[in-house]
């Protein structure tokens, strides 16, 4: 194949993933995997690198490897939904003096339930021993939209209204797309072991809406919600090793930084720190056990510290403890007071509140077998999501109470330089219960269920 087709090949793939959104929401918001051969298995894959996307999971991994290029495409199903049970209490707290804020009774879905989101990697063999490779994929999926539901809130005058949309402000959501750009160089120090380091440029799409009766606890409402799309972009690093300790068995690990992002300043008055909503760091340890000549089994272990990004991990209760939302008496209900809301604990603020999510840690298992000319994959993963009992008002908007998926997939050859992969992946039905902060009397339950296709393509050269 000539230099120059496959330059324009790279330039028309890289191309067609800046044109599509990103929409994955399944280990809080960071996909299961990356790699169409690591989604079989799970999304396992830190010591077991199979083709040149494997540079999202670990840098070292393409060490050795020929030149190729991977592309392909994932279809994405989220189901989406919240239930709340319950009246509205139209009451005032005995100690507070606080008035009740209620959302609905009843069960609201998400629209927007299907996503297609593309990805590409390229790989270059130096030399016997060193690679250079170029990953794009997708990442995200905080994302809502919700045409039904109320609220009931005081007016902040004289009486308790009930008006249309999740929050009573219309119809209600997030959209949280990221795309990362991976440029890894790797090496194989000798025979056995490779290490890596990938230069990651991360950029993010945001929008939320139907947020206004929040304006009150906002450092800057007019930052708060229903201002369209905005950017924010930054850089950070993956490091990665792989070592065979043994005739049949390698180990693997990589680690992403926190991505430091530019701010949100469309929605300085939503996230904490003036719009900022950095990308948390990763860490992944994993092994590949070479039963026989033809099957493997894998294992990963990865952490995502969700804990290091305060616009995250923040909880709601700083709107009630370090928030005096504009208007009199200070409390946690709407109203339309036209002010800011004072307090390092108001939406936007240094110490705003957030979603309130924990550290996550994901356990992945897959194996994988070949028979014929085809290799068969099956996987399972499984960790604890990242959203508490007592988040689930704000979590209302990002739903992301996926723990277990199961997976499956195979890569058939297609002629001597050419061969296709396919994994499926089925994530079951979770939720998280708990009481609104802002009306004792209601419970509010988020839940969510996925599938996702995804197929790639690989050329050979």
């Amino acid at each position: 194949m000539s230099g120059g087709f496959k330059k324009s090949l790279l330039a028309l793939s890289v191309s067609s993933i800046f044109m599509a959104s990103s929409a994955f929401a399944t280990n809080g918001y960071f996909a299961h995997g990356y790699s169409t051969k690591e989604k079989g298995l799970a999304g396992a894959g830190v010591a077991h690198s199979q083709d040149a996307m494997a540079t999202a999971t670990n840098p070292a991994g393409i060490a050795g490897m020929e030149e190729r290029m991977d592309i392909g495409a994932a279809i994405f199903n989220p189901n989406r939904q919240y239930t709340v049970t319950g009246g509205p209490s139209n009451a005032f707290d005995p100690t507070t003096g606080a008035p009740s804020f209620s959302v609905g009774p009843g069960t609201v879905e998400s629209d927007s339930n299907y996503f297609f989101i593309p990805h590409f990697a390229y790989n270059w063999k130096l030399d016997s021993s060193s690679n250079a490779g170029i990953a794009v994929y997708g990442n995200g999926g905080m994302n809502t939209n919700y045409k039904g539901g109320s609220a009931t809130y005081f007016d902040g005058v004289s009486a308790f209204q009930t008006t249309a949309g999740t929050f009573g402000a219309g119809n209600t959501g997030v959209d949280l797309a990221q795309l990362f750009i991976n440029a890894t160089y790797a090496k194989k120090i000798n025979s056995d072991h490779s290490v890596g380091a990938a230069l990651v440029f991360a950029y993010q799409m945001f929008e939320a809406k139907g947020l206004a009766n929040f304006s009150p606890f906002s450092s800057s409402p007019g930052n708060l919600t229903n201002n369209g799309k905005d950017s924010a972009s930054g850089f950070g690093a993956k490091l990665g090793w792989q070592g065979k300790v043994s005739s049949d068995v390698t180990l693997g690990a990589s680690y992403q930084t926190k991505i430091s992002m530019s701010e949100f300043k469309d929605y300085s008055g939503l996230f904490a720190e003036g719009g900022d909503f950095d990308i948390p760091a990763t860490m992944t340890l994993g092994a590949a056990w070479q039963i026989d000549d033809s099957s493997t089994l894998v294992f990963d272990v990865q952490s995502i510290y969700y804990s290091g990004v305060a616009s995250i991990a923040n909880t709601i209760s700083q709107l009630t403890g370090a928030c005096a939302p504009a208007g009199s008496p200070p409390n946690p209900t709407p109203v339309t007071s036209g002010g800011a809301g004072a307090g390092a604990g108001c939406l936007g603020a240094s110490a705003g509140a957030g979603f309130g999510w924990e550290d996550m840690t994901v356990i992945k298992l897959g194996y994988e077998w070949l028979s014929g000319d085809t290799t068969y994959r099956v996987g399972l993963s499984n960790g604890s999501q990242p959203i508490p009992k007592t988040e689930t008002l704000f979590n209302i908007l990002a739903p992301a109470v996926m723990e277990t998926h199961l997976t499956f997939g195979f890569t058939m050859p297609i002629d001597s330089t050419s061969e296709f992969s396919f994994a499926g992946m089925y994530a079951p039905n979770s939720s998280v219960s708990g009481t609104s902060p802002f009306d004792g009397a209601q419970t509010i339950k988020i839940e969510m269920d996925q599938i996702e296709l995804q197929g790639t393509y690989t050329m050979k050269f």
